[in-house]
């Protein structure tokens, strides 16, 4: 698979990316090098499963983060960003922390530039000059995040003349998180990289495949911002949901006598039993009780002492947990891998009545992340049950939930009305939220990969 591509700055960005420069310029006394661009994405379907081993079915949207980038010989990187709020960061290439306990926007790029600089085994970084532009609303369940570590990491590849597929920098960014504590499963890196304009895509792994998915005629996806924002690599929650999937699935393991050790992810579970989806809700149902297991019940269960339980399955964020809901965790995780693959056959097969099917898809995936997954809010459902209200035929959230932002299916025609009712009942009766209406509420279609731009 080729590397990001060059191309030059569409005419509708041009005054955009002339502003990026003219920032540039100002800070740094010099033109950029190069721009580099990767975009946020919204999950269609597929919540929290990726980091069980299962597909997911994302999409990119066009807000994005873009990274003005020239190179220096001083071996010194200086990151700063466009709006003012965020504070300028500056180091040695060889001589950052990255800060787990408050991440801020400088330790994303950091995770991507040491991921890189690793993975390629660069010896002396390049120093570089970096100004950043987002427009992705951050902690929005939208991927900012991520965006900007697949933005630094391609700007750290070019810099350092590293040849880099997209499938291999999705791949070495998805790592690139656990640097800040993230053990997200490689759905947002992935996308951001291999989306095609046009097109969601199916998003398999091990190995990482795309396939393209055609969404029906006639509707639109538009995603609305709960303004409750969820920073996923600043509190345990995220987390705690990756570690109680693999004790569900390790528990699962020592049960049937495989080595437990070894299995870390529910979709690998599955495949060691050789079952099929349904199968595996009846073991899950059959192997697991649905009251909340106490540490010393998974330490007895597994024969293992609390320290060795912290070495083999917990994670730095999460190793004081005594309480695990493991059922609810794995039956959620199984019925959100047979909606995946449910939407992707109504999108192929194209019945008469298709979006139908996708919106009660989509309105069973919120029942199951509220429900079984703990991971909306009052917010989030709030807002979902409103967006059914104004007329879209399937409304969830989007992203690691706890905030952030609801997708909904909406016909066509109907979408001004739609946008009409859900910016009334949802952001104008709210001072705060009214005030960020034009950044919280739009329609999308599938947008275009990382890209670098020359201008």
């Amino acid at each position: 698979m080729a590397e990001p591509a060059v191309k030059p700055v569409p005419s509708h960005l041009a005054d955009r990316f002339t502003k990026l420069r003219e920032s540039f310029k100002q800070k740094y006394g010099t033109d950029p090098e190069f721009f580099a661009r990767a975009p946020g994405r919204v999950n269609l379907i597929g919540e929290h499963i990726d980091y069980c081993g299962y597909a997911v079915l994302p999409m990119a949207i066009e807000q994005d983060i873009v990274i003005a980038a020239a190179t220096t010989d001083d071996q010194k990187l200086t990151l700063a960003n466009v709006d003012p709020s965020f504070s300028e960061f500056t180091s040695t290439v060889d001589a950052f922390t990255i800060d787990k306990s408050q991440p801020r926007w400088f330790h994303y790029f950091l995770c991507g530039f040491k991921g890189v600089v690793e993975h390629c085994k660069i010896d002396k970084p390049s120093g570089l000059n970096v100004m950043l532009e987002g427009t992705v609303p951050k902690s929005s369940g939208l991927s900012s995040s991520s965006a900007l570590v697949c933005c630094s990491g391609m700007t750290t590849a070019r810099a350092n003349n590293c040849s880099l597929s997209k499938k291999e920098l999705a791949e070495v960014c998805t790592w690139c998180e656990r640097y800040i504590g993230t053990e997200g499963g490689g759905m947002d890196q992935s996308i951001s990289f291999l989306a095609e304009a046009g097109t969601a895509k199916l998003i398999e792994f091990n190995p990482l495949k795309a396939t393209d998915v055609s969404l029906p005629a006639g509707v639109v996806f538009v995603i609305s911002n709960s303004c409750v924002e969820a920073n996923k690599a600043a509190f345990a929650h995220y987390n705690v949901r990756v570690v109680e999937c693999r004790l569900a699935a390790q528990l699962i393991a020592k049960s049937k006598g495989l080595e437990w050790r070894k299995l870390r992810k529910l979709g690998d579970l599955q495949a060691a039993l050789g079952v099929c989806l349904e199968e595996m809700g009846v073991v899950v149902d059959q192997l697991l009780h649905k009251d909340p297991y106490s540490r010393d019940e998974v330490c007895k269960e597994l024969g293992v002492t609390v320290e060795e339980l912290q070495e083999t399955s917990l994670s730095q964020n999460t190793k004081d947990l005594t309480t695990f809901q493991l059922h609810d965790r794995a039956a959620h995780v199984n019925s959100e891998a047979d909606r995946v693959f449910k939407f992707k056959a109504v999108c192929d097969e194209k019945p008469d009545d298709a979006i139908v099917q996708l919106g009660q898809l989509m309105n069973a995936s919120h029942a199951s992340c509220r429900d079984l997954y703990n991971c909306s809010c009052a917010e989030l459902d709030q807002l979902t049950q409103l967006c059914i209200d104004a007329g879209a035929l399937g409304s969830r959230l989007t992203g690691a939930g706890f905030g952030g932002c609801a997708v909904s299916l909406v016909p066509a025609n109907k979408l001004q009305d739609f946008l009409k009712a859900v910016q009334s009942g949802f952001y104008d009766n709210s001072p705060t939220r009214s005030k960020r209406v034009a950044e919280s509420l739009f329609a999308t279609q599938p947008g275009d990969g990382a890209t670098f731009f020359t201008l």
